[in-house]
C-alpha cells in the first residue's frame, strides 16, 4: 500500500440514471475506502423526427453541475474520471458535436448489419474483433450512417465529421478540449483488433468508413488533460493546480469488473443493470467456434484482462414493463411489484431473455404475452406474476451463461459475483443461486463508480499497483451478502 491519502470524483453515467461520486482512499496501513453521492440524474432517452437520440447536451449540463456539487463538497479532489455505457457515439467538426448521438436502441442499425456482413462475414469479425454479435455494435451503426447518405444527394455526417468519441470520450473532450479514445470501451466498438488491440485499419478501410476520424487510443490511468479554464472556473476550481481528467475503465462494465472482490480463477461475475453481463475475467482471449456459437465477446478490461462474457437482456425487462404499466395510468411502487412477485406460488414462463423482440422501447409486457402464447406457456395474469416471471427467467440465462462461461474457458467456477443494482433485488439473487446450484455473493451496488475511483486512486498513488490490491480495498470496505442455493 501506497502511504498517500486522497479524493476524486467518478462520473458513472448508466442508460437510466447518471451520478457523480466521491471517492475517498486512505492508503495507510491497511488501507481504506469510501464513497459518497453527491448528485443523481435521470438519462432519459428523446425521440426527434430522425429517431431515438441521447440527450448529450442535457447530460453534459448535469455532469457539470454534479462536478460543481463534489468541488464544493471536496475541494481537494485529486482528479476526475468518467464512465458510460458503451458502443453509442458522436461526430464532431472542430469543435462542434454534429447532432446528439444515436441511441443504441433505435432502429436504424439493422440495415447496418447487412451491410457489414456482406463485406465481412461474422464469422469473420469473431475472428478479428472478437466480439459477440449485437446489432448495435458501433462498427454496425456507423454502416448505417453511410447508408442514411448513400443517395449520393447529400454528404453523409460521416463525411463531415473529422473525429469520432464515443460518449465517456466526448465528455472527457468538453472538459479537457482533447480527442482520445480509452481502450476498453473501443474494443466494444468491432474495430479494434483482438491481438493487437489496436485499431483495425485493415476492417476499417474495408468497410469504407474514415480512419481519420479515430483518435489515438489510451490506457486506463493515462491523465487525459487538465480541465479548459473556462471549464474549470465554471465548476469553482479556482486558481488552484490544473485538475486533471483521467481516464478510467471507461466502458462501466470495465469498472465495474474491477470492483468485484473475486478470485478470478475460480469465480464468475454478473454486472446487473439494465444490462446482466454474465462471465469471467481472463488473461486471453476465447475466439473459438464454440465460442462464437454461443455468442460470447471478449472484451477489453483493465489492465490488459479480457472480458469474457455474454450479455443478457438484465433489469431492463422489469423496469421498461413498470413504464409501460404506469403508462396506462397504474401506479406501481417497485418494492411491494418484487415482495409480491416472491409470494407467487403459482408456475410461471421462463421466456427466453435474450429474444430480440425484448429490445426496444415499448409493451414489454405484451411481447412476454406474446412469447408465451408461441411457446404455449403460461402468460402472466398480473404486474406481480409478470415480474416473477421476469426474475425467473434472468435467472435462468445468468446461469446458463455462467454455466456456457465455464465450459468455453475452462474456469471452475465456485461462486458467482452480482454486482450492480441487481445486487439490492434479494429474489434474482436467491433465485441464480438456486438455478446455477452455485453459491452468489452479491455486492457492492456502485460496483461501476468504485472501479472508476480505485483506477484513478491508483493513478494518484493513493493505492497499491495491482488489481488484487484495488479488489482487496473493496471486500475490506463493502462486505457482500451470501445467497446458498436451496
Amino acid at each position: 500500500m501506497s502511504g498517500a491519502t486522497g479524493t476524486v470524483a467518478a462520473v458513472d453515467l448508466g442508460a437510466t440514471s447518471g451520478r457523480v461520486i466521491l471517492g475517498r482512499v486512505d492508503g495507510r496501513g491497511a488501507g481504506a475506502l469510501e464513497i459518497r453521492q453527491v448528485a443523481r440524474f435521470a438519462n432519459d432517452p428523446v425521440r426527434l423526427a430522425s429517431g431515438l437520440h441521447w440527450d448529450l447536451t442535457g447530460l453534459y449540463r448535469n455532469v457539470t453541475a454534479g462536478l460543481t456539487q463534489a468541488l464544493r463538497e471536496a475541494p481537494d479532489v485529486a482528479s476526475i474520471g468518467v464512465d458510460s455505457w458503451a458502443v453509442d457515439y458522436a461526430l464532431l467538426r472542430g469543435e462542434r458535436m454534429l447532432g446528439e448521438p444515436f441511441h443504441y436502441r433505435d432502429e436504424r442499425t439493422a440495415a447496418g448489419v447487412e451491410a457489414v456482413h456482406a463485406i465481412a462475414p461474422f464469422d469473420e469479425l469473431y475472428r478479428r474483433n472478437g466480439l459477440q454479435f449485437l446489432p448495435f455494435n458501433t462498427l454496425y451503426q456507423l454502416a448505417a450512417e453511410q447508408r442514411d447518405a448513400s443517395d449520393g444527394v447529400r454528404p453523409g455526417w460521416l463525411d463531415l465529421a473529422d473525429t469520432l468519441l464515443l460518449v465517456p470520450d466526448l465528455i472527457g473532450f468538453q472538459l479537457t478540449g482533447r480527442r482520445v479514445a480509452e481502450r476498453t470501451n473501443a474494443s466494444t466498438t468491432g474495430l479494434l483488433g483482438i491481438g493487437s488491440r489496436e485499431w483495425d485499419d485493415e476492417l476499417i478501410e474495408r468497410l469504407r468508413l474514415p480512419a481519420s476520424v479515430f483518435p489515438p487510443l489510451v490506457e486506463p490511468g493515462e491523465t487525459i488533460g487538465s480541465l479548459r479554464p473556462e471549464v474549470a472556473a465554471e465548476l469553482g476550481a479556482g486558481s488552484r493546480h490544473p485538475l486533471s481528467v483521467v481516464a478510467v475503465g471507461s466502458h462501466d462494465t470495465a469498472s465495474a469488473i474491477v470492483a468485484v472482490p473475486m478470485q478470478p480463477g475460480s469465480a464468475a461475475y454478473i454486472s446487473c443493470g439494465t444490462w446482466g453481463l454474465v462471465g469471467v475475467e481472463l488473461e486471453h482471449p476465447v475466439t473459438s467456434d464454440a465460442a462464437r456459437a454461443a455468442n460470447f465477446t471478449n472484451e477489453g478490461g483493465v489492465d490488459g484482462r479480457v472480458r469474457f462474457l455474454h450479455n443478457v437482456m438484465g433489469l431492463w425487462l422489469l423496469s421498461e414493463s413498470v413504464r409501460e404499466w404506469e403508462r396506462d395510468g397504474q401506479t406501481v411502487d417497485l418494492a411491494g411489484l418484487l415482495a409480491a412477485a416472491a409470494s407467487v406460488t403459482a408456475p410461471v414462463a421462463v421466456f427466453d431473455a435474450n429474444d430480440p423482440r425484448f429490445l426496444a422501447p415499448g409493451d414489454l409486457p405484451g411481447r412476454i404475452a406474446e412469447w408465451c402464447r408461441e411457446h404455449d406457456e403460461p402468460i402472466p395474469g398480473s404486474p406481480a406474476e409478470f415480474a416473477r416471471s421476469i426474475i425467473e427467467s434472468l435467472a435462468q440465462a445468468f446461469a446458463d451463461a455462467v454455466r456456457t462461461a465455464s465450459i468455453l474457458s475452462g474456469v471452475d467456477v465456485e461462486t458467482i459475483h452480482i454486482v450492480g443494482g441487481g445486487a439490492l433485488n434479494e429474489l434474482l439473487c436467491q433465485r441464480t443461486a438456486d438455478r446455477s446450484e452455485i453459491a452468489v455473493l452479491a455486492g457492492p451496488v456502485e460496483a461501476t463508480a468504485i472501479g472508476n475511483v480505485l483506477v484513478q486512486a491508483r493513478a494518484q498513488g493513493f493505492t497499491g499497483a495491482g488489481i488484487e490490491s484495488l479488489r482487496a480495498l473493496v471486500a475490506q470496505a463493502f462486505a457482500p451478502r451470501r445467497y446458498e442455493p436451496r
